[in-house]
């Protein structure tokens, strides 16, 4: 009696030993690993398995001792199995007989099987299965033993279980903070920096292993701010409490910073920072969160649109000021005009009213273009494109006294197929560019040359060229050069845009090579079929 007493104390000292170790450990595969082998023990067997249930309810063996690996996919087939014919029979007897079955075909010495059901808040979350090869009744206590067992190994699995997801959020979480194209980083409620992503390295120009633990005004430093400032926000008593212009108070749930950076090596980039703050359970700010992005082409973007507004406004107003002044002045009953200054007036007119249509034709064109990114182009037809530069050099060369034309085109220069409406107005925007561009006059030369399955087309001028940085966006909408000849000179930034779109919906391109003050060649290529 003394004896089996003995055993019992020794049997549940050895479960609270393993319950201990179990629990005390949360990686899935050491727990997995730790009861199956405390199992084994436990019960004297040669074999055990551990299955899992899956997101989807199926289970998956996750935990093996005493079998080879190349038998798992057979033990997963009868697991399934076995779990079907329960699952319809609702009795154990045909689940245990499968059991007894699949122990055979493992081990012939296997005679004996133990399942266990792993089960948390009434939830099935795995199966504990035990093969031994000798035989044995178990008792009520053996039987309390094992449950217990059971239990604490349920626990320990659910809890690494829970670990390994919140972990899997943790690394993919912290995956995409690094890899996010925004900049990200982490402050404590000193304003220390805890975290840096990678984007924010490249932005600032510092290195993440270099800042943490620095205060933010040390790092996130501004040659000039726009609107907004965080430790103003902080002192207005943000994120608790910020007042409005009436006096009361208002919720606000991130601060916006916008302005010029200062980055580590000198150089300024604009950028727009959202601070959020994280507060405890308590309501205490615990972090703030920053999401900083790059808003330089946004901010170069709307310099440029206003740009154009004002650029279009003006251009507008001039011919519809002229058009209004030469006809009110022809209406005028105290005088009686002569043909030749009612002919000089409608030719002002006509002309005005001509260069306002092409004007909103191509704010329209732009407008299809940046729609539906393409453009409708009738090809029905073959175009001499030598043709179409001679008759515009013939009425360019009345409006320029300055400038001397010349063309240079192959003799044999071939027809492509193509819209020569479209086409006649690339080589107009060429040759206006041209003259606009180089004011001191000089020689304006058009030519081309053709090779077997291609003509390729440039103009060519003497003013006052493009730098190698314009050059990357001459051909952007809206984009001009900055400089006191492009303020001084009418246009909208449009024509370059229009002309290289109308060469690609060709089938072509478009390019320009020049340098500073060496004038500049504008080449497109066209395939002649």
């Amino acid at each position: 009696m003394l004896a089996l007493l003995d055993f019992r104390v020794r049997q549940r000292d050895f479960l609270l030993e393993i319950s201990r170790a179990i629990t005390a450990q949360l990686d899935l595969s050491e727990v997995l690993k730790r009861v199956i082998n405390a199992s084994v023990v436990m019960l004297s067997g040669q074999v055990g398995l551990i299955a899992l249930r899956d997101a989807s309810g199926a289970y998956r063996i996750r935990a093996t001792l005493g079998v080879e690996s190349s038998r798992v996919p057979f033990l997963n087939e009868q697991l399934k199995e076995m779990l079907e014919m329960a699952s319809e029979t609702h009795e154990y007897a045909a689940f245990d007989s499968k059991l007894r079955e699949t122990a055979e075909a493992l081990d012939p010495r296997l005679v004996q099987t133990f399942a266990l059901p792993l089960v948390i808040a009434g939830e099935a979350r795995g199966l504990l299965i035990v093969f031994r090869a000798n035989r044995g009744t178990a008792t009520p206590d053996d039987i309390q033993v094992l449950q217990s067992f059971a239990d604490q190994a349920a626990i320990a699995v659910s809890n690494a279980q829970l670990y390994e997801r919140i972990d899997q959020d943790r690394k993919r979480l912290a995956a995409i903070v690094q890899h996010s194209a925004d900049g990200v980083l982490m402050l404590n409620a000193n304003l220390e920096i805890v975290s840096f992503n990678r984007a924010l390295e490249r932005m600032t120009a510092w290195k993440a292993a270099d800042v943490v633990g620095l205060p933010l005004d040390e790092v996130i430093t501004w040659k000039r701010v726009d609107k907004g400032d965080l430790r103003e926000s902080l002192d207005a008593g943000w994120p608790f409490r910020s007042r409005d212009n009436t006096g009361g108070d208002v919720s606000e749930e991130m601060v916006y910073v916008e302005g010029d950076l200062l980055r580590r090596d000198g150089l300024t980039l604009s950028v727009g920072i959202r601070y959020a703050p994280l507060l405890n359970a308590d309501g205490e700010l615990t972090n703030v969160i920053a999401n900083v992005r790059d808003i330089t082409n946004f901010k170069q973007a709307q310099e440029m649109q206003n740009i154009f507004i004002s650029t279009v406004s003006h251009e507008l107003k001039t011919p519809v000021a002229l058009i209004k002044g030469h006809a009110a002045t022809l209406r005028r009953e105290d005088v009686t005009w002569d043909a030749d200054i009612v002919r000089e007036y409608s030719a002002v007119i006509e002309e005005e009213s001509d260069r306002l249509t092409a004007l909103i034709e191509n704010l329209l064109t732009a407008s299809k273009i940046q729609a539906h990114q393409t453009m409708q182009l009738n090809q029905d037809e073959d175009v001499r494109l030598d043709h179409l530069a001679e008759q515009a050099v013939e009425r360019f060369k009345s409006q320029s006294g300055r400038h001397s034309f010349k063309l240079n085109f192959d003799d044999d220069f071939p027809p492509v197929p193509g819209d020569s409406v479209r086409l006649r107005q690339v080589i107009d925007n060429l040759l206006n560019n041209a003259i606009k561009y180089s004011p001191d006059g000089g020689l304006i030369e058009v030519g081309g040359c053709a090779d077997d399955v291609s003509v390729s087309v440039y103009v060519r001028d003497e003013g006052v060229g493009i730098s190698e940085a314009d050059s990357e966006h001459i051909f952007e909408r809206f984009y001009r050069v900055d400089g006191t000849l492009t303020r001084k000179t009418q246009g909208t930034g449009l024509g370059l845009y229009l002309s290289k779109a109308i060469i690609e919906a060709h089938g072509g391109t478009m390019r320009v090579e020049s340098e500073p003050g060496q004038g500049a060649t504008f080449i497109f290529t066209l395939r002649q079929s």
